[in-house]
């Protein structure tokens, strides 16, 4: 396995790579891994113009290509924005776990911001801590470092659902949240909703409330023939969910709620409660990942459960058989969402 570097070339927009240094030295990209290595076949004459070039360019050796170069690192690094979110922490937990059945060891590199700069470093960091990398690329911040990594560092990533199919061999991973959305917006219609709002978390690429599962709510919305209301912003907290839901329980027309997540149903929830608004009678929740808390509100929330902790053991098994095996990539879904139905949705008290 050739040795990639991470310092910028001078003037130069990506890190020099051993391939920039073969070429300036006049060798193969071979030799110049030779010299990196300390192997004694080369000559004398041939690794001073490859030690020059080296110097000249700013090469500095990855640790981790290095390391599994060598066949002496068992470790994978993940790269995430968020640890607590369901959807992140869970992630995390299948990684770890599957990590672990294969007796490799993880550290975990966090993204404080989305500035370049800072992500810059922060890819740089987890590169030179040796072994392969997972992005959990949930978010803007996830989606730049992703785009940083450099190329020949193994790398697998969890993303938002793609609008389209990836091309082959993108090491990616997945929930199907489109049809998630759709699904649980159609149980909501078939309870006698007129139509469905929507309160969207942030996506990682796309305008406020166009993501994938924006699209699926809109989907089931269309095919019924029902209203497509604007959705509302939302972000990731309960408090988000609260502010969004005082608004919502100001209008009489609003019976249904599809929430981006669990954390935003919660502060709807409590929102309604405070207006006087009752769940199921007045309005119906929904929720997204069921999280580990949902089945234990007041009422118990309705919600679509993803398997992130199956991301996350997937992601592990695709770096993990692109590094022993150098098996090929097959970017995927994992599983399929599955609806829970709970307390929090029902017939509207007066039919419309």
């Amino acid at each position: 396995m050739s040795v990639t570097g991470h310092t910028r070339r001078p003037g130069g927009s990506r890190p020099a790579s051993i391939r920039d240094v073969a070429t300036a030295a006049g060798v193969s990209h071979q030799t110049v891994s030779r010299v990196i290595n300390g192997h004694p076949s080369v000559k004398s004459s041939t690794r001073a113009r490859v030690e020059a070039a080296i110097a000249e360019l700013g090469f500095r050796r990855s640790a981790t290509a290095h390391a599994l170069a060598s066949g002496r690192s068992r470790t994978v690094t993940v790269l995430t924005s968020n640890t607590t979110h369901h959807g992140y922490a869970a992630a995390l937990q299948g990684i770890e776990e599957a990590a672990r059945a294969a007796s490799f060891g993880v550290g975990i590199v966090v993204l404080e911001s989305d500035d370049e700069d800072e992500v810059r470093l922060a890819v740089q960091r987890a590169g030179d801590a040796g072994g392969g990398l997972i992005v959990i690329a949930y978010d803007r911040p996830g989606v730049r470092a992703l785009r940083q990594v450099p190329e020949g560092l193994p790398m697998v990533a969890a993303v938002e659902t793609p609008a389209e199919p990836p091309p082959p061999g993108s090491p990616w991973v997945w929930t199907d949240d489109r049809q998630a959305a759709r699904e649980a917006t159609r149980h909501l219609l078939s309870l006698g909703h007129p139509t469905v709002h929507y309160l969207a978390i942030p996506s990682s690429t796309r305008a406020r409330g166009a993501s994938q599962r924006a699209a699926g709510w809109q989907d089931a919305l269309r095919e019924a023939g029902a209203p497509v209301p604007e959705p509302l912003p939302g972000g990731w907290e309960p408090a988000d969910g609260y502010a969004a839901g005082r608004r919502l329980a100001r209008d009489p027309d609003v019976t249904a709620v599809l929430c981006g997540n669990d954390d935003l149903a919660l502060g709807v929830l409590r929102a309604l409660r405070e207006a006087g608004r009752e769940v199921p009678g007045d309005v119906s929740v929904a929720g997204f990942d069921d999280a580990r808390h949902s089945a234990f509100l007041t009422p118990s929330l309705t919600t679509v459960r993803l398997d992130f902790t199956g991301v996350g053991r997937a992601c592990f098994a695709l770096l993990h058989g692109l590094v022993e095996q150098g098996d090929p990539i097959t970017p995927h879904p994992v599983a399929t969402p599955r609806l829970i139905v709970r307390e929090s949705t029902g017939e509207p008290s007066v039919s419309p």
